[in-house]
């Protein structure tokens, strides 16, 4: 019966792009910003499907969203080279501080940060209620820190304001990002700059 089971549920090729659609709608539906798109339900819907194609590929809506989020994070894999050994500091801050600019306003960042927005904010909460979504984010965290570190390792840079900057740089980018997605006044190049140029500063005092 086991071995029966495993095999009906063996990926095939119809399987795979029922699965890819389902992602894909997801995204779209999820960078809308309709409060009422975060349903998996109704997700399956829009591409014709039914909860139980949702059930079968996933598990549950636990499994869906953290699948979208494992969707949206092996897309990125790469999006940060390893460093040039011979690229300054300030080169290294700039790169990062560009890369995220370029990316939180696309589709797939849109569409997570709206999901984000309805899950729990309470960790212990998150976890008892989407324990897979957690653990997704969990290790989003987990490669951004690695990330920072990579990005600045030869750089003999002072390890504790490196982690204080790798957790500031996300939400002041958020903030930046939101600005030109509002539409604003603001010269949003000069706040990069001016971002850059003091994390920079104090990157480099802290340099043993």
């Amino acid at each position: 019966m086991a071995e029966a089971d495993s095999a009906r549920r063996r990926p095939n090729r119809r399987g795979s792009a029922t699965r890819e659609n389902l992602l894909e709608a997801a995204l779209t539906a999820l960078a809308s910003g309709d409060p009422g798109a975060v349903s998996a339900n109704r997700i399956a819907k829009e591409i014709g499907a039914t909860w139980g194609t949702v059930q079968y590929q996933f598990g549950d809506t636990d499994g869906f969203w953290a699948a979208v989020l494992r969707h949206t994070a092996e897309r990125r894999a790469n999006i940060f080279a390893a460093p040039d050994p011979s690229a300054s500091l300030r080169d290294r801050v700039a790169g990062i501080i560009d890369t995220l600019y370029a990316g939180l306003t696309n589709r797939d960042s849109r569409a997570i940060e709206n999901l984000r927005a309805v899950l729990p904010r309470d960790y212990a909460e998150l976890e008892r209620l989407y324990p897979q979504t957690a653990a997704e984010l969990f290790s989003w965290g987990q490669g951004w820190q690695e990330t920072c570190r990579n990005a600045f390792a030869d750089l003999h840079v002072d390890p504790d304001r490196v982690r204080e900057v790798t957790w500031l740089i996300p939400g002041a980018m958020r903030g930046i990002a939101s600005e030109k997605q509002l539409g604003t006044y603001s010269d949003l190049d000069a706040a990069r700059r001016g971002l850059t140029n003091a994390i920079v500063a104090y990157l480099d005092d802290g340099r043993r």
